[in-house]
């Protein structure tokens, strides 16, 4: 089992930048893929971007490619999301979640941990 804590969410306005961690504990971090989701109000859960065990492939949902980049540091357990040129409508919760021996894709169901989440909100 891995447990997963995301940081780094705030208020900023449109057009400025953010980056969020997620800080993992508890098994090898390299052998999971990871994953970042969005929840937005009223809205369900949906795919942001996934990373490989190695960091060597990645994905990116149509919204935010260009805009946002994901990484990885495996010898300080965490994942990182940089997210430029915001928009109002990337205002929601943010999610990492972790895939053991996953390939990494867009699927919720895919990831077996999450985190608790945190909140982002891009304001006009």
């Amino acid at each position: 089992q891995v447990q997963l804590v995301e940081s780094g969410g705030g208020l900023v306005q449109v057009g400025g930048s953010l980056r969020l961690s997620c800080g993992a504990s508890g098994r090898t971090f390299s052998n999971y893929a990871m994953g970042w989701f969005r929840q937005a109000p009223g809205k369900e859960r949906e795919f942001v971007t996934t990373i490989s065990m190695s960091g060597a492939s990645t994905y990116y949902a149509d919204s935010v490619e260009g805009r946002f980049t994901i990484y990885r540091d495996n010898d300080k357990n965490t994942v990182y999301l940089q997210m430029n040129s915001l928009k109002p409508e990337d205002t929601a919760v943010y999610y990492c979640a972790a895939d053991l021996f996953g390939s990494g894709d867009r699927w919720p169901n895919s990831y077996e941990f999450w985190g608790q989440g945190t909140q982002v909100t891009v304001s006009s």
